[in-house]
C-alpha cells in the first residue's frame, strides 16, 4: 500500500521498521519538530524522524496540520492509509479523511479500556491484568473510534511500564501488517468499541508520583512498577538533618508487618499502611544514577524503625 507513518517516539519505531521490511510504500512519514535537548539544548530529532531519514524516507515535521496548506500538502500524497502511532499532534478532519482507508492508529491498550495519553502506565497504576495493543480507524474523538485487530499481553509483577512499553511496541507491527492486508483484501470490518468500561488514561501529572507510604502496599508497588522508569515515584529520606529525594524504580510485595512509612528491615522494605510491606529492588537517589537496594543501602545506610516521608 501507499502509505503516510505519523509517529514520534521509540514506540513507534518498531512499526514503522515493520512496515518498511514488509514492502509498503511509505512515501513520507510525519513527526514531531526537532526540539532542544540535552545539555547544549542542541535540537534533536524524534526516533521515528531519525528512522525514516535512516530508510531514505521524507520527513515532515509541521507544528499544526491546521493549516490549510497542510492539509492540502497531505491530501496530495494521494494515500491509501496513513499509519498513527504515538504522533502527537491533533489530527483534523480534512487529515483522517483524504487517504483511502482513513488514518489508522496504533494504541497501547484494550479499548475502551485507557483512552488517552498515558495507557501503558495507568494500566499497571490501577493493577490491570492484562494490556495490548490495538489498530482502530481513527475519528474526530478521542480514541473512540472502531477498532480492527487486537494483540494481547499479560502485566505481570515483574512488568514496569518499560517492559510494557517494549513488548507492545513490538506487537505493533505485525499487527498493522495483518490490519492493512485484511483491509486490502476486504476481508477485515473495524467493531465499534463497547459503551461501556470507558476509562481516561489522563497524562501524568506530579500529583502521580510521590509515594503516600499509607496507602496499600499493592497500590504502591503498582505506582512504582507503573511509573517506572520514568517519571518514577518517589519518596523522601533524611540526611545529615536535609530531606532527599530517592525514585523507586523497582519493588516487590512482601508480608513483612510494620509501621507505615518506616524501614523494616536492612533490605529497603518499607512497610505500608495496610500491615504488608514494599521491597524496593532498583532505586535512584536524586543526582545519582539508578542502582540496586544493596548498592543503595552501602552508601545510604538505613536501618530498621528509621522513617521515610
Amino acid at each position: 500500500m501507499r502509505l503516510a507513518f505519523m509517529g514520534s517516539p521509540d514506540f513507534a519505531v518498531p512499526s514503522l521498521k515493520a512496515l518498511i521490511a514488509a514492502g509498503h510504500d511509505i512515501v513520507c512519514v510525519y513527526s514531531q519538530p526537532p526540539r532542544p535537548a540535552g545539555r547544549g539544548k542542541q535540537l534533536r530529532n524524534t526516533p521515528v524522524h531519525d528512522a525514516a531519514l535512516e530508510a531514505g524516507i521524507e520527513v515532515r515535521h509541521p507544528a499544526s496540520l491546521k493549516p490549510q496548506e497542510e492539509k492540502d500538502a497531505f491530501s496530495a500524497l494521494d494515500l491509501d492509509a496513513a499509519i498513527v502511532a504515538a504522533y502527537g499532534l491533533i489530527l483534523p478532519k480534512a487529515v483522517l479523511a483524504a487517504p483511502k482507508y482513513g488514518c489508522i492508529n496504533l494504541h497501547g491498550s484494550l479499548l475502551p479500556r485507557w483512552r488517552g495519553a498515558a495507557p501503558m502506565q495507568r494500566a499497571i497504576m490501577a493493577g490491570d491484568l492484562v494490556t495490548g495493543v490495538q489498530t482502530m480507524q481513527m475519528e474526530a474523538g478521542l480514541d473512540t473510534g472502531p477498532v480492527y485487530l487486537t494483540a494481547e499481553t499479560p502485566i505481570t509483577r515483574k512488568d514496569t511500564a518499560g517492559s510494557i512499553h517494549d513488548r507492545l511496541a513490538e506487537l505493533g507491527g505485525p499487527l498493522l501488517i495483518e490490519t492493512l492486508a485484511g483491509l486490502d483484501a476486504g476481508t477485515l470490518q473495524a467493531e465499534a468499541q463497547a459503551e461501556d468500561g470507558i476509562t481516561y488514561a489522563h497524562k501524568l501529572g506530579p500529583e502521580d508520583t510521590r509515594i503516600d507510604w499509607t496507602k496499600p502496599a499493592a497500590e504502591i508497588d503498582c505506582q512504582i512498577r507503573g511509573l517506572s522508569p520514568f517519571p518514577g515515584a518517589w519518596f523522601e529520606i533524611e540526611q545529615n538533618g536535609k530531606r532527599v529525594r530517592v525514585k523507586a524504580l523497582m519493588s516487590e510485595l512482601t508480608d513483612v508487618k510494620g509501621n507505615a512509612a518506616s524501614v523494616t528491615d536492612d533490605q529497603l522494605t518499607i512497610a505500608c499502611g495496610d500491615d504488608y510491606a514494599v521491597r524496593l529492588t532498583q532505586v535512584q537517589k536524586a543526582g545519582k544514577s539508578a542502582c540496586s537496594a544493596e548498592d543503595f543501602l552501602r552508601g545510604n545506610p538505613l536501618k530498621a524503625g528509621d522513617e521515610v516521608f
